[in-house]
């Protein structure tokens, strides 16, 4: 189990004042795709001032028909692996790209619960994609503790992190 530990509301706001910071000063833009964290991360982003120069749009894609119709994630793939899978995050991450003017982007999709787990993929399970215009997607599985609010808040500052490595 990941537990990023000592995640508060000022933690998250400093970590996204700092991905802002590195965003303006390398000139690259922003574009978020989100499931389970239901738009939290471009809360975060649009919060600092200035994120203009450097967020582009942020997306909400919960169903799988969002999925489908706002990021061209393929219904086979849907239907083969399911929401929470390395393939549709990395669907999901490449159509935010193709779908904005962005540079860099994040997409999450997850089981925050408390429902809505199986043994195969319990609450707390979390896929995270990145990608980097004219690059290749990475994706990486979290297994996240705690409650629902805690799980979206670690998905969160991870999303974050790695979009500060990737600078």
């Amino acid at each position: 189990m990941t537990s990023l530990v000592g995640i508060d509301d000022a933690a998250l706001q400093a970590q996204a004042l700092a991905l802002g910071q590195q965003l303006q000063a390398l000139r690259l833009s922003l574009v978020t795709a989100e499931s389970c964290s239901g738009g939290w991360i471009a809360k975060l982003m649009t919060d600092v001032a200035g994120s203009s120069a450097w967020f582009d749009c942020g997306m909400v894609v919960y169903s799988y028909e969002a999925k489908q119709a706002l990021l061209g994630v393929r219904a086979q793939t849907l239907e083969e692996h399911g929401a929470v899978s390395r393939e549709t995050v990395l669907e999901m991450v490449s159509g935010a790209l193709a779908r904005s003017g962005a540079s860099i982007a994040v997409a999450v999709t997850g089981i925050a619960g408390p429902g809505g787990g199986s043994e195969d993929k319990p609450v707390g399970t979390v896929w995270i994609g990145w990608k980097q215009r004219g690059g290749y997607a990475r994706a990486q599985l979290f297994q996240f503790d705690g409650d629902r609010e805690a799980v979206r808040r670690q998905t969160v500052a991870a999303a974050m992190s790695g979009l500060q490595a990737m600078c």
